[in-house]
């Protein structure tokens, strides 16, 4: 007989997430700004590159800007910061297993959400006062990024949602199950990498690219670039990334672990 780490990690997790909202929401949300900033940091660091590379060979950018989005993730896994979409698996998971109230995990999942955001447009205002974001064009990667996902249309974004946040929770999870730090990291970098090249469509890595265009004089050059079309976007990928990360990965492996003692994770 042998004890799910699944379940043991997702207890400690919820318990964890939950005595921290209920003692102190300003560390809460001090945690969950530092997951939007630090996925922007990767973020801008990715589009720079990208343009870079593509003034030497046009085209490479793509290859190169998932690669460097990546770390983003990793810093926010090392350092312990509150990501929206991770917390879609840990609290859906934590609900199924009776781990955490459900409205408590709504609550804490929204306040997530929220200082995700806060934290991404802190940071982008403050890399559009460097240099480097003082020479970004509508024809750079990081225009191309905010109007090809602002274009599609709402059932589109709600595949491409459900699609990034299988993705990033196949990352959680083998983050949470691996022991070695260095296995850690690949595989997370593998995940990411896949979902961002085929440009699924994520909340949080949304709030980074969107934030970092906001700040800048290319906002007014993305016909799409509007405040309603941003809100229905957000909606629509929460709700998909909630599906593909919350119940096609959290319900499903919480179901799968829940009342076994042989075959576990």
């Amino acid at each position: 007989m042998s004890e799910s780490l699944f379940i043991a990690k997702i207890e400690y997790s919820c318990h964890k997430k939950e005595e921290l909202f209920n003692k102190s929401k300003a560390k809460y949300a001090i945690r969950s700004m530092f997951a939007g900033a630090f996925l922007t940091l990767s973020t801008a660091a990715g589009v720079i590159a990208a343009d870079v590379i593509n003034g030497l060979v046009p085209g490479t950018g793509r290859f190169v800007f998932p690669f460097i989005f990546a770390w983003g993730l990793i810093y926010i896994l090392f350092l312990n910061a509150e990501l929206t979409t991770s917390n879609m698996m840990y609290l859906t998971a934590g609900t199924f297993l009776k781990k955490i109230n459900w409205k408590k995990a709504l609550l804490i999942l929204l306040y997530c959400t929220f200082f995700n955001l806060v934290g991404a447009l802190f940071i982008a205002f403050l890399f559009n006062q460097t240099s480097a974001f003082s020479h970004l064009t509508s024809n750079g990667f990081l225009a191309g990024i905010a109007e090809h996902k602002l274009s599609r249309p709402s059932q589109l974004v709600i595949f491409e949602g459900i699609i990034a946040n299988i993705f990033v929770n196949i990352a959680i999870l083998s983050y949470l199950l691996l022991k070695n730090s260095t296995a850690k990291i690949w595989i997370v970098i593998s995940a990411i990498y896949m979902f961002v090249f085929l440009t699924n469509e994520h909340l949080a890595a949304n709030f980074a690219s969107f934030s970092l265009v906001a700040f800048n004089k290319i906002a007014t050059q993305i016909e799409v670039f509007n405040l309603s079309n941003i809100l229905r976007h957000f909606s629509i990928t929460f709700l998909a990334n909630w599906i593909g990360g919350g119940l096609l990965i959290g319900l499903s492996y919480a179901f799968l672990n829940g009342d076994e003692d042989t075959y576990t994770d």
